[in-house]
């Protein structure tokens, strides 16, 4: 595809003018600063959004159509977003209004839970990061299915507009011998809506999750969940990712392709947050905030979710999502050129709004795809 009109590259240049020169301002300041405060209104003020109003911003913000199939699934631009930013899908039809060509909810889990007390959410402005300990806050995987389940919104029938993932953990109180009940529950009550399913095993806000990420455990886990896909729908299963965690070593790598290859495993999502706190050059963070404990997101992890999926290019045929860091455009493309499929957003549209959504769409306009999105 062609690269961005001239008309094109100043509107999106405009819409990030405006973003960041009026709209984050006021959004960093509300609640005395509190980043939660702002995402506990601005969530819920997008899903009251009337359709015809979604509508008639999806025509203004409308990135280039750039299909992509990965999964068996047929997503209108390869820009996503990430779970976390929309636990519980209150705003399902803002986010293809926005840009976005797939929108992952969750983190939920089979039983609702409060997570971590607050302050739980904190920007780091100096180092374009956050660092977040929710640990996986949500109202239950069943309230999810109901909600999408009201909008009409069945697997594969794109209601939205655009595909649907849902993002599955176990609760807190679990313990990981357990973890495989919590998983397969939380899958049959959101496989009906989601057409895909991540696996969230690499949070380092749960207590021992990141366990789960061994080679044993892996198989264990996903030789139960293809079962109890391929229970609920016989011919066609829903297709299930996996998210890992950047910090995991070659081999560690090596192990979970190994796992996601053997049991059926459909696509890999590279990477969630980072327990480091060190900036892509190796120097330290520069925000007051950086020493609060949780995971780190933003663009001290862009270098090495970059890495990670690179690695996994070269070392599995299996579709990978790049996520993690991709704070402009010229990241999504190095993800892209580093063997990613599709890329997902979290704390750079937090920093860059709607523009980057659009920016980074028509970027990958004109990248290949990598060998192994066989489908586009």
């Amino acid at each position: 595809m062609s690269r961005p009109a001239p008309l094109t590259r100043w509107w999106t240049s405009a819409l990030h003018a405006g973003y960041t020169g009026l709209a984050r301002p006021v959004m960093f300041r509300y609640g005395g600063g509190d980043p939660e405060a702002i995402h506990d209104q601005l969530v819920p003020a997008l899903g009251s959004l009337p359709a015809p109003a979604a509508r008639a911003l999806r025509t203004v913000l409308a990135p280039p159509w750039d299909p992509v199939r990965i999964s068996g699934l047929t997503f209108p631009n390869p820009v996503g977003l990430a779970a976390g930013l929309d636990k519980d899908a209150r705003a399902p039809l803002a986010w293809s209004a926005l840009g976005f060509g797939f929108a992952e909810f969750g983190t939920v889990t089979p039983r609702p839970q409060k997570g971590n007390p607050s302050p739980r959410l904190f920007r780091l402005v100096d180092d374009r990061a956050l660092i977040n300990r929710m640990g996986f806050n949500n109202e239950g995987s069943a309230a999810l299915a109901n909600r999408l389940t009201m909008l009409g919104v069945e697997r594969g029938n794109g209601v939205l507009g655009i595909p649907v993932g849902v993002s599955i953990g176990r609760n807190k109180l679990t313990a990981n011998e357990n973890a495989i009940d919590d998983y397969s529950r939380a899958l049959r009550n959101v496989a009906p809506v989601a057409d895909y399913v991540a696996i969230n095993v690499s949070s380092p806000n749960t207590p021992g999750l990141r366990d789960l990420q061994s080679r044993r455990a892996l198989e264990e886990l996903f030789s139960e969940l293809d079962e109890v896909r391929r229970d609920i729908h016989h011919q066609d299963p829903v297709p299930i990712w996996v998210k890992v965690a950047p910090e995991l070593s070659w081999a560690e790598l090596d192990d979970v392709v190994a796992a996601a290859e053997a049991c059926g495993i459909d696509a890999i999502i590279a990477t969630n947050t980072t327990l480091a706190r060190t900036r892509a050059d190796g120097g330290p963070l520069r925000s007051a905030k950086a020493a609060e404990t949780g995971g780190l997101s933003g663009a001290p992890v862009t270098l090495k979710a970059r890495q990670v999926v690179d690695y996994l290019a070269r070392n599995t045929r299996l579709p990978i999502i790049g996520s993690g860091g991709v704070m402009s455009p010229a990241d999504a493309l190095a993800l892209r050129e580093a063997g990613a499929s599709l890329v997902q957003l979290y704390t750079g549209f937090i920093y860059s709004g709607p523009a980057l959504v659009r920016g980074v769409a028509a970027a990958l306009a004109g990248a290949p795809l990598p060998t192994r999105s066989q489908e586009h």
